[in-house]
């Protein structure tokens, strides 16, 4: 089956509830789209929105890059050769995620659904239901609590809460949501907010909190600093801006291994198949997957999810890209119960087109 028609276009997609975290507050969010269609109709949808501070691509960049006439070669080509298509868009725009991420995702989408099976089928699933965390960005104290009821509410069990700017009130924080909820489990990102200095305060005062997992306490290149942190501290650390594809993977699992989990992201790394070059690299170094997003779409959200349910050593979700969307141009996809992330039979992403 040959692809027939290729369209990529960009939409503006407003927050529900802006969000601060350590270096800048969003509002909204730029996501580009890409419809691929077969012969027989079938269209597989692609999304992406790259951040640019971690990878030096953009929304903008994407769209012009599938807008160029490199992609018409692509089309009359047989969606049975998906895989080769991705490599050869990788070899022509390397160093461009965002790019590769789009085409990647609708491509699986699309042969997963002339298989008629769902994306995570073609590699076989070793998860079907797994819990996320939902995140709550930089504010004062009563803020925060606040905002954590009104997710535990909502039935969520994890909480991700934003740090990096004061460790003290970042302290102060964990505790009054940990005292309240003493039974949520909370994860910390500190988006490269913190010196050495500051995650060993920040750790000494939270170290009987059971912590799940501390996200990128430094700024991307120092890395090195964190063999200074006990090693049952490093195994709850995160690789997150400092992991972008498989060669930093490489860089971080020989020992002393600076981190004991690996946060993936099809934006940084270019799309489910470089995440799984990521996923093996981890799995031979006993490193955890961590599966995280942008503010995105339900259509890559559900394209990591379907990665990480094919994925033996995923351990965590942080996939609520989707969820403080005002608007989106699909529906279905995953499904959400109680805090708890799961695909269904669907063929494909199983997501439908609300309008193009």
């Amino acid at each position: 089956m040959k692809i027939k028609n290729i369209e990529v276009f960009s939409k503006n997609l407003a927050l529900t509830k802006p969000y601060t975290i350590a270096y800048k507050t969003i509002s909204d969010v730029e996501n580009v789209f890409l419809l691929v269609t077969l012969e027989n109709g079938i269209v597989g949808v692609g999304a992406a929105n790259p951040d640019f501070e971690v990878v030096g691509e953009s929304p903008s960049d994407v769209l012009k890059n599938c807008q160029s006439g490199y992609f018409q070669k692509f089309i009359g080509k047989s969606i049975k050769h998906f895989r080769s298509i991705i490599y050869e868009i990788g070899t022509a725009f390397p160093d461009k995620p965002g790019t590769l991420v789009l085409w990647d995702i609708a491509l699986h989408d699309a042969f997963a659904k002339y298989l008629d099976i769902p994306v995570a089928a073609i590699y076989g699933q070793h998860h079907f239901s797994l819990a996320t965390s939902v995140t709550i960005g930089i504010m004062n104290v009563n803020d925060t609590v606040k905002e954590a009821e009104e997710y535990v509410k909502l039935g969520f069990k994890v909480l991700k809460i934003k740090t990096g700017q004061e460790v003290d009130l970042d302290i102060e924080r964990i505790v009054k949501v940990n005292e309240k909820f003493s039974n949520i489990k909370i994860r910390v990102d500190a988006n490269q907010g913190y010196e050495v200095k500051d995650l060993e305060k920040f750790i000494n005062a939270t170290n009987k909190l059971g912590l799940e997992i501390i996200e990128q306490p430094l700024i991307v290149g120092k890395e090195a600093e964190l063999a200074k942190i006990d090693q049952l501290y490093r195994s709850i650390l995160v690789a997150d801006e400092s992991l972008k594809n498989s060669k930093s993977a490489i860089n971080f699992t020989p020992t002393p291994q600076p981190f004991g989990i690996f946060n993936i992201k099809l934006m940084k790394c270019g799309g489910i198949l470089s995440a799984f070059e990521i996923a093996t690299i981890a799995k031979a170094g006993g490193i955890d997957l961590f599966w995280g997003c942008n503010d995105e779409s339900i259509v890559s959200i559900t394209a990591a999810l379907h990665a990480a349910f094919a994925c033996t050593n995923t351990k965590y979700l942080d996939l609520d890209g989707s969820f403080d969307l005002a608007e989106d141009i699909v529906s279905g996809g995953f499904q959400l119960n109680d805090g708890m992330m799961s695909i269904g039979n669907k063929a494909g992403l199983g997501v439908e087109l609300k309008h193009t």
